[in-house]
């Protein structure tokens, strides 16, 4: 897993655009939330990189991630309530491909990666 997330940070900053914008910090706080505060936000950021490349159904994504069609469709109603992903098309064929909102503040995500990485290279000990 870290090796992932040291590969999508390198994606992220390769797709950063040469306006360095600062993201506000409403922004940057639902970015770390959907990210690194909830269940399931390693699987959330696993499907923001498969959307940056091209467009996807759930279908496609559930096959892509080697998860269940279920646990993808829940994760993209997350991502789409959060303005994350953007839908076209109604139910099974809908094609998911990342917001205007994401787009413009994707260097924000860069933070919400190294979080999740401090995160999952932190070792509990328990007393």
């Amino acid at each position: 897993m870290t090796n992932q997330l040291l590969e999508f940070k390198e994606i992220i900053r390769s797709k950063q655009v040469s306006t360095q914008r600062k993201p506000d910090k409403q922004t940057r706080k639902l970015l770390l939330y959907l990210f690194t505060s909830t269940r399931g936000g390693f699987t959330r950021l696993r499907i923001i990189m498969h959307l940056l490349d091209q467009p996807y159904n759930t279908h496609q994504l559930s096959k892509e991630l080697d998860l269940d069609y279920k646990a993808i469709q829940h994760h993209m109603k997350v991502l789409e309530k959060n303005n994350m992903v953007s839908k076209i098309g109604e139910k099974y064929g809908a094609i998911f491909h990342l917001s205007t909102f994401l787009e413009i503040n994707i260097n924000a995500l860069d933070e919400a990666i190294e979080k999740l990485e401090r995160k999952m290279n932190y070792k509990k000990v328990y007393l």
